[in-house]
This record gives C-alpha cells, structure tokens and sequence, in this order.
C-alpha cells in the first residue's frame, strides 16, 4: 500500500467507509462501488484476518492473549495485496484468511487495543487520490471519520449465515449453516460490545438494510447516496 498523505494544503482524497457486521456483504459492494467509481479499495478485515492467521500459525493463545506480542506480530506485517490475490510471508493465504477459524481468531484480538492501534497506519495509507472504499467494522467511526460517505450496511442473521454457508461452499471449504447462524451472532455480540472500537453505525451514516436487496441494488443506493452527496 502507497502512502495516501497529500501535498502540504491539499486536501485529502475523498474516502466512502463501508461498515458493518460479519458476512454483511460490505466487502462485496466496497469492491463493486470501487469498481464503478474507479478508486482504490481497502479490504480492513483482511488485515486483522491476516494477523490472526499469523497468531494461529505461531500456536499463540488467543483465549488468554498477550495483547503485545500479538501487536508486534500485526504490526511487522508486510501483505502484498495483488491481482486480488494476497500474500503474505512468501504464501498466497487468499484463500487461507477466509477459513471459519481465522475470521473468529481475528474477531477475539480485533478486541485488543494495542492490535487495532498497530495496524491503523497500515490502514490509513491505503488512502490515496482519486479515492478510497474501505470496508470493515471502525471504517467510519475510527480510521475515517472524515469520509465523503459513511454506511452502515445490515441484514438478518439468518440472511447472513446463508450468504456465508454459500460463500464458504463455493471456495471448497465445509459448512453448517446452524453453526455459522451460532458463530455470527457470537461474533456479533463480540463485536458490539467490544470495549475499543465496538462495531456500530457512525454518526451521520446511511443506515442500509440489505437482506432483501440484490447485490446491484445494494451497490446503486450507495452510488446515488454518494453523487447526492457530490451535488449538495
């Protein structure tokens, strides 16, 4: 990632933050109003997806963690994001980073202040002209404040567990849609509750639904929020 610091009195690129809760589809519609809009994407939770699956490869307790060890561990990473491939410590872990287990690993040390605080520089040079989708959980509530745009997008448990059942099915991988419906509202609880950066729509945000909505329609409420925006 290139630094996204402007010249001295320039302003800075103009940032659409994408927030929302675990297989939300926040990272499908960053991507796809990215593409339309033809700006840089950010994909935050791979990051801390990607620091786990670092703990998790160096056997480090995640049920009684030692926050600095695991701040040191996120904070030396160097992922090269390419072609919409990842790798990261000479492996492609594209496919790795998804697995059931690394989404709850990063869940439990995205808890952790000392690990959010290591990889908010990481995150924050990602902005660059001629603009940034990012999403994640403290998109626009954390790294981003000052975002063009700012949207919290939603849908049911249960809609979510589907959408994650067939995602997981797709690339191979095996799935009970009772124990991903379990897993998400764990998580969820976790990630609402959490004490740093607990996960929750920003001031000012479109709060946006999606559980009855196709991924086109998702992706154009964004779009026109935005060019409303653009217009006033």
């Amino acid at each position: 990632m290139d630094a996204g610091t402007a010249g001295a009195g320039a302003p800075l690129p103009a940032v659409i933050a994408i927030d929302g809760p675990t297989a939300s589809g926040k990272g499908t519609i960053a991507q796809r109003v990215a593409e339309r809009l033809g700006w840089h994407y950010l994909d935050s939770g791979a990051l801390y997806r990607l620091a786990a699956l670092r703990a998790l490869r160096a056997g480090l307790p995640l049920d009684v963690p030692d926050a600095a060890v695991l701040a040191a561990l996120a904070g030396g990473m160097a992922p090269v994001f390419e072609g919409g491939r990842i790798r990261m410590d000479g492996d492609d872990v594209t496919d790795a980073i998804r697995a059931e287990a690394v989404g709850d690993a990063a869940s439990r040390i995205a808890g952790l202040p000392a690990v959010r605080a290591a990889l908010v520089d990481l995150q924050r040079r990602a902005r660059r002209a001629p603009g940034l989708v990012a999403d994640g959980r403290d998109m626009g509530t954390v790294i981003f404040p000052d975002a063009a745009l700012k949207v919290f997008l939603t849908a049911s448990a249960e809609s979510r567990a589907e959408r994650r059942y067939k995602q997981l099915i797709e690339k191979g991988f095996s799935a009970n849609i009772a124990d991903l419906l379990r897993d998400l509202r764990a998580r969820d609880a976790r990630d609402s509750s959490r004490a740093e950066a607990p996960l929750k729509p920003a001031e000012g945000a479109l709060v946006l639904d999606s559980t009855h909505l196709s991924v086109d329609e998702t992706t154009q409420v964004v779009l026109d929020a935005y060019g409303r925006l653009r217009q006033g």
